[in-house]
């Protein structure tokens, strides 16, 4: 009786379960009959919305007529529903497989991101390619100046020079905030971006030549020779190999690195980003994230081969963003006289056999930004007693409520990708750079301080600053009251 009463039960729970799969089928195909709605209908709603023309009065300003929501095809630009998240397990949803770490290609799969309507259902990685770049997209799609559907031809777009594969890329933790085959993907997984997939490059390798005043003026000077490989000309023209990378973020692997929960790590991106990725929260399967933050760019100075051969002596510069003094050349920081100078050392190496590499991230301000940063140094100018070096970072934790966020725990990954496996001359004194660096096994046997001689005046209140605060390493910190007499210009000082 029992047994009976047992199958009946099993019986109506199998009912069940075929009636609420049936139920999901009808879904599916009512989502996707959604998703195919004709432009006609849609045209026809925006006609009966859009007010007669009649009864607007004519202006002599021309105004900006809307874009439908349709492209330069026709077809429509987006479906009527908007999928703000998805969940795993989700009917129709299933991911194409990505295993972090493998250094088989094949095994370890292509990072697919698009929210494309062919690939939102298969799609592994949570954010979107291009980096910051990626809103530029969004706004050039609504205003019709890009199809939705374009489609990338990547016909001769591959690197000019070979990097890799490297065996740290196949250690799941040591590369964990790019993808190590970003550069090969238009190659490893062509036959799926035949098929239609949206699989896009996060790493490009080009060649170039450069020209700096600098290191012309030091060409000029005898200071570097021009040997017709790296330095071309007397004018001081440098052969390059550069490369732009993406952040790819392996979020296990970033929460790892930072000793923290991945849950929080997750939570704490969707929150201080206004809940701009929510499959940060509803998809804890996918374990790739695109931010929507800068890159970095490689300069390589020399034969590229050279960089992962432990037999070549290797001098290796990683700057953070400055683009104040970078760029326009303010001389209130030390960035880039400390950037020249990396270049004009990884020359040197390179015309001796060795290599040179600048890698150069984005991280302006520390990280904290470029209107944080000119904050900062207002409060500084008009500190009472002036810009003095004992408090040169309280002023940054008044306005960001930290001194860093560069946290250089993810800057290894790039030398990890490039194969270096040690550095003979770190032209940095920087103590976060060098424990990065050191403790994800990579060795350096000397650090080579930026010459007393290029450090501009008004920037030596951030040298002792950092100093004193065990940025730099040096045999002896300036005390409290050192520290005090450091200064720097005020605005109206025409000299110092």
């Amino acid at each position: 009786m029992e047994d009976e009463t047992v199958k009946g039960l099993l019986h109506k729970i199998l009912k069940s379960v075929e009636l609420l799969k049936k139920e999901q089928d009808a879904l599916s195909a009512k989502f996707d009959s959604y998703e195919k709605q004709t432009n006609d209908k849609l045209t026809k709603l925006q006609a009966q919305l859009k007010p007669s023309s009649e009864k607007i009065e004519k202006t002599k300003v021309k105004e900006v007529q809307p874009k439908p929501n349709v492209t330069s095809k026709g077809s429509k630009l987006y479906p009527d529903i908007i999928i703000l998240t998805t969940y795993p397990d989700q009917f129709g949803i299933k991911p194409i497989p990505l295993e972090w770490g493998e250094h088989d290609p094949e095994a370890r799969g292509p990072v697919l991101a698009s929210r494309h309507p062919s690939s939102i259902k298969i799609r592994n990685a949570i954010g979107a390619y291009g980096g910051s770049y990626c809103v530029y997209r969004a706004l050039a799609v609504a205003m019709g100046a890009l199809d939705l559907d374009h489609r990338p031809d990547f016909q001769n777009t591959e690197p000019t020079v070979t990097i890799g594969p490297h065996p740290q890329w196949g250690i799941p933790d040591k590369i964990v905030s790019l993808d190590p085959f970003g550069h090969l993907t238009t190659s490893l997984f062509s036959s799926q971006i035949a098929q239609g997939l949206d699989i896009r490059p996060t790493i490009a390798i080009t060649k170039a030549h450069m020209k700096v005043p600098e290191i012309e003026n030091l060409v000029k000077e005898g200071k570097l020779k021009v040997d017709g490989n790296i330095v071309l000309n007397e004018t001081g023209e440098l052969n390059v190999v550069k490369a732009a990378v993406e952040p790819v973020w392996y979020l296990p692997g970033v929460a790892s690195r930072f000793g923290i929960d991945e849950g929080a790590l997750r939570r704490a991106l969707f929150e201080d980003t206004g809940g701009m990725y929510p499959e940060l929260i509803t998809r804890p399967d996918l374990k790739v994230f695109l931010p929507p933050i800068g890159g970095l760019s490689v300069y390589i100075f020399g034969n590229p081969a050279f960089i992962s051969d432990s037999s070549k002596r290797l001098t290796v510069r990683v700057h953070d963003e400055c683009n104040g003094s970078d760029v326009f050349g303010s001389d209130i920081c030390t960035c880039r006289p400390y950037l020249i100078y990396g270049m004009e050392e990884s020359v040197k190496e390179a015309q001796n056999g060795g290599a040179g590499v600048i890698v150069y991230f984005r991280k302006e301000g520390r990280a904290l930004g470029e209107v944080t940063k000119y904050l900062v140094y207002n409060a500084r100018k008009r500190s009472a007693g002036g810009d003095t070096a004992d408090n040169y970072f309280l002023r940054t934790e008044n306005v960001a409520g930290v001194k860093d966020m560069r946290f250089q725990a993810l800057m290894p990954d790039v030398l990890h990708w490039l194969g270096i496996t040690k550095i003979d001359r770190m032209m940095s004194m920087s103590n976060m750079k060098y424990d990065a660096i050191v403790g994800s096994g990579i060795s350096i046997h000397e650090r080579v301080p930026i010459p007393d001689e290029l450090i501009p005046p008004d920037s030596r209140v951030e040298i002792d600053a950092k100093i004193a605060e065990g940025y730099f390493s040096t045999k002896k910190a300036p005390s409290k009251e050192e520290l005090s007499q450091v200064k720097g210009r005020g605005w109206d000082d025409i000299q110092h």
